[in-house]
């Protein structure tokens, strides 16, 4: 029987990068009303990703460039690139990294 090996998210290793490769993970935010109503309503902000990049990554890349702690991060493949819709804690700090991104 073949015996499958999950992801310990417990031991996994540290990360870490400089904002020139942070910025090489994070192309550029992606801006249209639905990423403006999910700042609004669900705290995210939507960024266009490198394709191979991973949510640990992306989440290093975000705290790097940002200052700011991601709670979650969902991907999608999408026509126009690799999708990364990051959570932050509140409609707040959402709302202020998407004026300081020029998103608002």
């Amino acid at each position: 029987m073949n015996k499958t090996k999950y992801y310990d998210h417990n031991k996994a290793k540290k990360i870490t990068m400089t904002p020139s490769q942070a910025s090489k993970i994070i192309v550029k935010p992606h801006i249209t009303e639905r990423t403006f109503d999910l700042v609004e309503s669900f705290a995210r902000i939507c960024f266009i990703v490198h394709k191979s990049a991973s949510k640990p990554e992306i989440r290093e890349a975000v705290s790097v460039l940002y200052n700011i702690k991601a709670v979650k991060i969902n991907t999608a493949r999408t026509i126009y690139g690799k999708k990364a819709f990051v959570v932050l804690e509140n409609t707040e700090k959402a709302r202020d990294l998407a004026t300081d991104i020029g998103m608002l």
